[in-house]
């Protein structure tokens, strides 16, 4: 509830020192009658009379009151907001090969760290339909686009660098992804592509998917993961107890940054490097700053107006006290 002319409120304070002269005031003359005999007009004494004489003066301040409420104007707001949301189509798409596996990104390698920003990327979005593409030697779509984040995200964090053909297949992953928002009528459709190499797979060079990715408006965001050079893969065998033993590969990674940067500008997206778990969460806070969801709130207020239930209780009350002080309080000489 609100008041709309609450400046009526102002007229408290003189109600206020009115109702305190009353209630205060000395010497009030009283109008008197001489008689030789009070017989003649049996006991006078005002018992009750006396105890109840405030009562009019305090219904008349309380209709007062109440007047003045009316005068402010209560009114009761009902509120309708319509919100018109236009989404982001957003695929992910993740490098799985077994480089990723590498151990130089916190809490343990680079397809773990890349997930568990991932994961709260994909956390913060509340309009947007996300999807998810995994990439190695080929290609295939782990999730479509989807509003169900629950879904989406149990299937990420369900992927693994496991019964996938190996290599680096950029420019299959690319064009997996652009036939799964070329359709798409969102406002913005955009590609997240996470690699730690360079394309050597794929029947489709990166060039031919960025041109396809291009005609269709689609900005491709790149992440270069890892650190260039010589690193250490961790590969698991099994020993003669059935147990599970940890040994490590040389391998040498390299992150092709000059096709990342070209993919990215050729789309007008941006071209980001990540060389550990805190720079990943960066980038990702960068493209969540980027691509916002556009919402246009409109709001309509109607209002009802009360002043009429506070008018009723201003008259009620000031018609009590005409007929008290005319019946039961009304003074006797």
């Amino acid at each position: 509830m609100k008041w709309a002319s609450p400046q009526a409120w102002f007229l408290l304070f003189p109600i206020g020192i009115v109702f305190l002269y009353h209630i205060f005031r000395k010497g009030n003359p009283q109008a008197s009658f001489k008689f030789s005999s009070n017989a003649l007009i049996g006991n006078t004494n005002p018992g009750f009379r006396t105890r109840l004489a405030f009562l009019p003066t305090l219904l008349k301040f309380l209709a007062v009151i109440f007047a003045m409420m009316a005068l402010a104007r209560p009114q009761k707001a009902n509120t309708k907001v319509n919100k018109n949301v236009e989404g982001i189509d957003i695929m992910v798409a993740i490098d799985v090969s077994d480089s990723m596996n590498i151990e130089d990104m916190q809490p343990d390698n680079r397809i773990t760290a890349a997930k568990s920003v991932i994961h709260k990327f994909i956390r913060g979005r509340t309009s947007d339909r996300v999807g998810l593409i995994i990439f190695a030697g080929e290609s295939y779509t782990r999730c479509p686009l989807t509003l169900d984040y629950d879904v989406l995200l149990q299937s990420l964090d369900e992927v693994t660098t496991d019964n996938i053909k190996q290599g680096t297949a950029i420019g299959v992953a690319l064009a997996n992804a652009v036939s799964r928002l070329k359709d798409s009528t969102a406002r913005s459709r955009i590609i997240v592509l996470l690699t730690d190499g360079e394309n050597n797979a794929g029947t489709i060079d990166p060039d031919t998917a960025t041109d396809i990715a291009k005609g269709f408006g689609i900005k491709i965001y790149t992440i270069g993961v890892g650190v260039n050079g010589q690193s250490q893969l961790p590969i698991y065998t099994t020993d003669a107890f059935g147990r599970k033993v940890k040994h490590y590969q040389p391998i040498h990674s390299t992150v092709n940054e000059d096709l990342l940067e070209h993919i990215a500008s050729e789309t007008g997206g941006k071209a980001f490097r990540a060389v550990d778990t805190d720079a990943l969460k960066k980038v990702f806070a960068v493209i969540d700053k980027l691509e916002k969801t556009k919402i246009q709130v409109n709001e309509y207020v109607k209002y009802t107006e009360l002043f009429d239930h506070y008018l009723f209780w201003a008259i009620f009350f000031y018609l009590l006290q005409i007929v008290m002080s005319q019946t039961i309080l009304r003074r006797v000489p």
